[in-house]
């Protein structure tokens, strides 16, 4: 009989890696320290690309196992042509995505197996900001609401715990909830 060792996982995460980063952290706070970046080229009218490649973690220039490129456009209600989601609604699927990851993650630390984890993510935006219409109305959305639906082996009241420590923890979440600087530079030819 042919015994086999593997990495232990849960959730499809590998917690003993998870630990063992968290550890280094620990031991090493400036590894902590990333930067993504995009590069974002305009195609046309309101339709543009961007493409995440390089970052910086764990004090050297990393690179993804292969270039991701996202489309973005308007629909054509507004004015755009509708080769891709808004850059809004990608801000939608962000949260969702960075909350969902941390409830893999905090789930798994846990010791709670999951079963099913989906959400549902709604903004609600007034274009008359945008348009230039008022000046009482925000540019951004007035508000999104995360909607999750989670099944795994742990109570009612864990598995709310998890969803709540994802959001403690949650990157996109903090962004989105509290001022973060942009610069932005311009550099003409």
């Amino acid at each position: 009989m042919t015994t086999t060792t593997g990495t232990p996982s849960r959730n499809g995460v590998d917690t003993a890696t998870l630990f063992a980063t968290i550890d280094a952290v620990k031991g090493q706070p400036e590894i902590a320290k990333f930067q993504f970046r995009a590069a974002n080229t305009w195609v046309s009218g309101t339709h543009s690309r961007s493409t995440a490649s390089g970052f910086f973690g764990a004090l050297q220039e990393l690179s993804h196992k292969s270039d991701t490129v996202i489309e973005f456009d308007h629909p054509e209600v507004l004015v755009g042509a509708d080769h891709a989601p808004t850059p809004v609604e990608y801000l939608l699927h962000a949260i969702a995505a960075c909350l969902t990851a941390g409830v893999a993650n905090i789930a798994a630390a846990r010791g709670v197996q999951l079963t099913k984890v989906t959400s549902t993510v709604t903004g609600d935006i007034d274009l008359l900001g945008i348009l230039g219409l008022s000046d009482q109305v925000r540019n951004g959305y007035e508000q999104i609401r995360v909607t999750f639906s989670i099944e795994g082996d742990a109570d009612e009241e864990t598995l709310r715990g998890i969803v709540e420590q994802s959001r403690r923890r949650s990157a996109v979440y903090d962004v989105l909830a509290n001022p973060t600087p942009v610069a932005i530079d311009v550099v003409t030819h």
